[in-house]
């Protein structure tokens, strides 16, 4: 049996019931609503014989990066495919079912690729959109991250309901890209359409961290709360983003309320995604040397507990942070020692290159400063860091990172390499009290209090705005 989307994408095998919950999953995806999966799962009841049914449970399976869902949707997708026959697929679904095979296969970068195929010759497919989308997120391609939905926007009406989640989506491309005003008007224009567009709000935020308008954002989430603070799986994530400007405010009490609520809890779900928001806003604190070892004691215990496999060297980083932050140093050296292993008889998957070129020289890194051998820690991080794209992220999540290199580079006295990097992000950021204050610290070891003094002004000036 042959149904259509109501966006005229002819569906194999999927009856009208399937084809009903197909759009219904479609819209809980778009809005980052935990029912998601049991919206997917409800397509495949009603036609088991779904490929797009079956694609969309892959791509489910990925794109929260662990390995444990990653491996069962496998399975799943693995023995679907053994008695499929792809001469009576539409061509849009043998793409799909070629992208999902492709990613659950570890090739990422050639899933994104399909995806961007299926975005060309199908505009309006919103599933190819999404998780395309997603996975430039993933895989920190910024210029895809934009185009992508760029790209394909002149094919949609505005009044289509799901006119405005793309929108969300292309201003997080538009800010990724550096195009921070423009980035914000959409994202606005967005949320005009949708105001409980999680990702919309997520897009905005963004742009509000990387200029620097630190109280505009808790106002701008404040006024939303209703719409973005619980029950969506981007709840924690936007609880980060608030937290980030607390930090930048100067209220660390503040962020370690949120932390406690919101980001690690008894009742946290220990996600990966989750237990890496945790670990990148303790990891700030640490690097200001704010202590913290019960909270990062229980964060290392969620880490280890999950037993990760090497799956996303995003996330090894990341459990990384929490190990050395535990003062669990020969755990962290473990991990850098089984990816290590794992390398040596890798098969070429995407994770490969992204461990092997990034995240451990990163782990290394890190762990090297958790030993305060900090010129070591900047001699790893130096090479990497006009490459951290590569292995995932944000602009805003790499931060960490980047400001890893610049504590290094200040507690080794490597004070050329700190003032040029410090140079570098003033001229970036240049609201942003975390610069000024680290400036701070450089003019006050390089024997010059009044210049030292200047830049304190002006982050204790920029911290209260």
């Amino acid at each position: 049996m042959t149904t259509a989307d109501r966006h005229g994408h002819a569906m194999t095998d999927t009856g009208t019931e399937a084809l009903a919950q197909y759009e219904q999953a479609l819209d809980d995806l778009l809005f980052f609503r935990p029912q998601v999966v049991e919206s997917a799962r409800s397509v495949l009841t009603a036609s088991p014989a779904s490929a797009i049914g079956h694609a969309f449970a892959a791509y489910l399976g990925v794109l929260g990066t662990e390995e444990k869902d990653a491996t069962a949707a496998r399975e799943t997708f693995v023995r679907f495919r053994s008695g499929v026959d792809n001469a009576r697929l539409t061509p849009r679904e043998r793409g799909h079912l070629a992208a999902a095979t492709a990613w659950l296969d570890g090739d990422v970068h050639g899933a994104g690729r399909l995806l961007g195929d299926l975005s060309v010759e199908f505009p309006r497919d919103v599933l190819a959109l999404f998780v395309g989308h997603q996975h430039d997120f993933l895989t920190g391609d910024a210029q895809r991250l934009r185009d992508r939905i760029g790209g394909a926007l002149d094919a949609w009406d505005e009044d289509d309901p799901h006119h405005g989640p793309l929108l969300g989506m292309y201003a997080f491309g538009l800010e990724e890209s550096g195009h921070y005003e423009h980035a914000e008007q959409v994202g606005l224009a967005a949320l005009a359409q949708h105001p409980g567009d999680v990702w919309g709000i997520h897009s905005v935020v963004h742009t509000y961290e990387m200029r620097g308008r630190f109280t505009d954002g808790i106002r701008f989430l404040d006024a939303r709360t209703a719409d973005w603070a619980s029950g969506t799986l981007l709840t924690v994530h936007n609880w980060w983003h608030y937290a980030l400007y607390a930090l930048e405010a100067g209220d660390t009490g503040r962020v370690l309320e949120i932390y406690d609520s919101a980001l690690h809890h008894d009742g946290s779900a220990d996600a990966a995604m989750q237990l890496l928001d945790a670990a990148a806003l303790l990891w700030r604190l640490y690097l200001a040397e704010d202590v913290h070892d019960a909270r990062w004691a229980r964060l290392a215990d969620a880490w280890e507990s999950r037993h990760d496999g090497p799956h996303y060297a995003f996330n090894d980083a990341h459990a990384v942070m929490a190990y050395v932050g535990a003062g669990r140093l020969a755990r962290a050296r473990q991990l850098v020692q089984d990816r290590e292993r794992w390398l040596a008889a890798a098969p070429g998957v995407s994770n490969r290159a992204m461990t092997a070129d990034v995240g451990l020289p990163v782990c290394r890194a890190l762990i090297a400063y958790g030993e305060q051998d900090h010129a070591r820690a900047a001699e790893l991080l130096l090479p990497v860091r006009h490459r951290l794209h590569d292995f995932g992220g944000s602009h805003a999540q790499r931060d960490a990172i980047q400001r890893t290199l610049v504590e290094a580079s200040l507690r080794a006295g490597r004070t050329e390499l700190a003032r040029t990097l410090l140079s570098e992000r003033i001229q970036l950021r240049p609201i942003c009290p975390y610069n000024w204050s680290a400036k701070a610290r450089l003019e006050e070891h390089l024997g010059d209090p009044d210049r030292a003094a200047s830049a304190r002004a002006r982050a204790a000036a920029q911290a209260a705005t």
